[in-house]
């Protein structure tokens, strides 16, 4: 089974990072953690910070130019609606960007999009056809049989 095990945002300040994620709900992982990267728990995945420059350099990249959207945004999938405004709610205290305010969303749940103190872009949605399990990783349906 294929699995992403880390996902990491290259940052500008990763104190600042920090603590905006901390702010938001996210568990450091202060055994992990440095001044230069900090490791939060994601619900089966790892979410890490790490300076922009020094993650570009490790992964052979430029660092510039940096565009304002970089093809990929993270998801917060909570419980309700109600869950979903007050976490828009908390991340625009904490500090983020509104992009867009929580809504009745096309597909048929309820998204909203805020902006970290970097940029990238997290949806805080809640999904009507995507269960939570108790610690808020997400239950996908399984596949109908093979004919």
């Amino acid at each position: 089974m294929a699995a992403i095990a880390i996902v990491t945002l290259g940052v500008a300040d990763v104190a600042r990072a920090t603590a905006f994620y901390e702010a938001i709900g996210f568990r450091r992982s202060v055994a992990l953690s440095r001044p230069s990267i900090s490791f939060f728990a994601a619900g089966g995945t790892v979410l890490a910070l790490f300076g922009h420059g020094a993650l570009a350099e490790d992964a052979g990249l430029p660092a510039e130019p940096r565009s304002p959207f970089g093809g990929v945004t993270l998801a917060r999938c909570l419980a309700s609606r109600e869950v979903v405004d007050a976490a828009f709610a908390t991340a625009l205290a904490a500090g983020a960007g509104a992009l867009k305010a929580p809504h009745d969303a096309f597909w048929g749940g309820y998204s909203s999009y805020v902006a970290d103190p970097d940029g990238h872009p997290i949806e805080i949605a809640w999904n009507p056809f995507i269960p939570l399990r108790p610690d808020g990783s997400l239950e996908l349906p399984p596949d109908p049989p093979a004919a």
